[in-house]
């Protein structure tokens, strides 16, 4: 990151070069330009077709030719150059083209379009400076997101935590916002984004919400939390809960609601299982007490035979061997004869030996249903197509299939559509239907379905299909891809029940924004507009260094939600905002692509407000309040004693709003009197 421009010093015309200009090269100059930077580009072919009409007009020079060729890397520019973009639908061809930039300017910034994660990696390791992605892997969150239609509009990991974006509507029952001031709801695993209230317009920035509103019914709140660790491995987390939920149901046992604990677990048993399976239960558990009762009248009768004796001979009988024992076989401690058994005995004998016999032909039964259910499995191990509240993925190719990857991590019932036959490791518990897409849609049970997702790669076909899905269950999600902005914008205002998703629009936002330094681990949408998970390490000279967190968020517009100390192993989700940035901190943010312009320039938000002190009331209320004001202002310590003790006074430092607020907020805590002033525009 550059160190901020000086007020009589102009911005620094940095060179960006874009190699591919096909739809994400086109997206990527679009956004570059947006930052006041000179954009140059290389094409093998004159371009036919402007995706985005305004490029040609944006770009300082454009080179025909070969980007892996040095001489025409050279004629781009390329030792002036601040990063290169390698975006051509040729994956060898960016990484070759990397490795000659690289040879030219050791110092350069290479952004490759590349799905390679473990050579990318060692390219990293080896070529520093350097960062590949795949648009498809940063297109398919959206598009699983959209096709939820929960309150969940984000997820992504950090340190081994899922992190969730939620987008709630306050509602009559929500005790834990309803009616308290917006700041009440940050937790150190929350933190509040945005807070619309019923009857206003959605926010542009991130930090332009009121603090001190009290959340009403029919308000809007988008906020961050932690979901749960993923530090454990995916069946560690799973029996995990498993013991909770075990744990939970022990612990909820009572004599008096014994009864219904036991019936609610054997119908859930029930609802779980197959009927061979249950069956097979039942006579085991018949089977084991009949042993049990067994044992105990042989011995009852019979004192002299051991406990040994009487539980094989129950066995014995168990397993069919009546004849055994009353063929002229006597008990070998017995000195009776087996036909001095009384009658009830003897029949209670036979039935042992029946139930020994049925259970016998039960378990050749569930041997039988295992044997030919993996069979079947392993000439086709495709599960059953869902009956109703699924999603329905149609086209699988590589964005098809991370959608529907993404979608089985969340446990969503989907089925996809495909022309041809996926090879057998390729999401192979999900359902597939093979065939004409239009053919296929009422063997999906769209009538039923939750939604409906489109990513082929033809946009009139993808409509087509959209809209005949439409006509078949009008109540669904209709999701659809674009490769074309144009295409998009055109049709989205006329078809007002379908979403379109532009993917080469969303993943150059990320393009662009690695092309700056930073690193952008994830992203999604609020409010029309792309929010990325942004890491930044702070150096000397930067924009960010000696900032306090609250006035970076407000400056800015970011959220910070992860803070690490330099050389220092824990960190912090959900910081507190007092803490001041120095050289080597490790921080991570949230913010929309114009926030992250203002990062690079230095360009912070006016200081629009001030807070007069009018008195202290106590004695110790002078000392505390010097600390509240050090410790939110970033002031001295020796000039807030100063102000404290020749009140009432106006402090001489401008602050943002939540600034300002917080620091009332804290001086009455300890019995300070203040108010707050708005100053205008500075």
């Amino acid at each position: 990151m550059h160190p901020p421009p000086t007020s009589n010093q102009k911005k620094p015309q940095d060179l960006f070069l874009v190699c591919g200009l096909k739809s994400l090269g086109q997206h990527c100059v679009a956004i570059l330009k947006e930052y006041d930077v000179k954009v140059s580009a290389i094409e093998d072919v004159q371009p036919e077709h402007w995706e985005v009409p305004e490029v040609p007009k944006l770009l300082e020079k454009l080179i025909i030719g070969d980007c892996r060729q040095p001489s025409i890397l050279e004629q781009a520019g390329i030792c002036q150059c601040r990063s290169i973009l390698f975006v051509t639908r040729n994956e060898r061809i960016n990484i070759e083209a990397a490795f000659a930039a690289r040879r030219l300017n050791p110092h350069v910034r290479l952004i490759v379009r590349s799905d390679k994660q473990n050579f990318n990696k060692l390219l990293w390791e080896n070529l520093g400076n350097f960062v590949a992605f795949e648009p498809t892997h940063l297109s398919a969150h959206a598009f699983a997101l959209t096709a939820l239609g929960s309150e969940a509009i984000g997820y992504f990991t950090l340190e081994g935590q899922l992190l969730q974006v939620i987008k709630h509507q306050v509602q009559a029952k929500d005790s834990w916002c309803n009616g308290k001031p917006v700041h009440r709801l940050n937790l150190t695993t929350r933190r509040i984004l945005t807070h619309r209230p019923v009857s206003s317009n959605p926010l542009q920035e991130l930090f332009g919400w009121n603090p001190e509103a009290e959340v009403q019914v029919g308000d809007t709140l988008v906020y961050i939390d932690v979901a749960y660790e993923l530090a454990l491995s995916e069946q560690d987390r799973q029996s995990h809960r498993q013991r909770w939920q075990w744990q939970k149901f022990i612990q909820g046992i009572t004599a008096k609601n014994l009864k219904d604990k036991i019936a609610q677990f054997w119908q859930s048993y029930y609802q779980s299982q197959n009927q061979i399976r249950r069956i097979a239960t039942i006579y085991a558990m018949t089977v084991l007490i009949l042993w049990l009762v067994g044992i105990i009248l042989y011995r009852l009768y019979y004192p002299d035979i051991t406990i040994q004796e009487a539980f094989y001979g129950t066995a014995v009988l168990l397993l069919g061997g009546y004849g055994d024992l009353f063929g002229g076989v006597e008990f070998a401690s017995q000195s009776k004869p087996s036909d001095d058994m009384p009658w009830w005995l003897r029949l209670f004998s036979l039935g042992l030996t029946l139930t020994g016999q049925a259970f016998v032909g039960v378990l050749y039964a569930l041997l039988t249903d295992a044997l030919v259910t993996s069979r079947f499995h392993f000439f086709n191990s495709r599960l059953p197509i869902p009956q109703r509240n699924h999603l329905v993925i149609i086209g699988l190719n590589r964005l098809g299939q991370k959608v529907a990857a993404l979608l089985q991590e969340l446990n969503q019932p989907l089925v996809g559509i495909h022309p041809t036959t996926l090879h057998q490791e390729t999401l192979p518990n999900m359902p597939l239907i093979v065939g004409n897409a239009t053919e296929a849609l009422m063997k999906a049970n769209l009538s039923h379905a939750k939604s409906i997702i489109l990513v082929g790669d033809d946009n009139m076909e993808n409509l087509e299909i959209g809209l005949m899905a439409h006509a078949i269950n009008p109540a669904t999600t209709l999701i659809l891809r674009s490769q074309d902005r144009q295409f998009s914008d055109n049709v989205a205002p006329l078809f007002p029940y379908a979403q379109f998703i532009c993917d080469s629009a969303l993943a150059a936002e990320v393009f662009a924004c690695a092309a700056f330094g930073e690193n952008v681990l994830s992203l999604f949408h609020l409010n029309e507009q792309i929010v990325m998970v942004t890491e930044y390490k702070i150096e000397d000279g930067d924009t960010l260094n000696g900032l306090l967190l609250s006035e970076l968020a407000s400056g800015y517009s970011v959220v910070p939600i992860l803070y690490q100390k330099y050389q220092r192993d824990n960190y912090s989700l959900m910081p507190w905002y007092d803490v001041k940035l120095d050289a080597g901190d490790r921080l991570i943010v949230l913010a929309t692509s114009s926030s992250l312009q203002r990062i690079e320039w230095g360009e912070m938000l006016p200081r629009l407000w001030q807070v007069q002190i009018e008195k202290a009331l106590t004695t110790n209320a002078i000392m505390y309040g010097a600390e509240e004001i050090v410790l939110i202002t970033g002031c001295s310590s020796t000039d807030a004693r100063q102000w404290m003790n020749n009140l009432p006074r106006v402090l001489p430092i401008p602050l943002y709003k939540h600034q300002a607020q917080r620091l009332m907020r804290e001086l009455t805590k300890v019995q300070v009197l203040s108010n707050l002033i708005f100053i205008g525009q500075p």
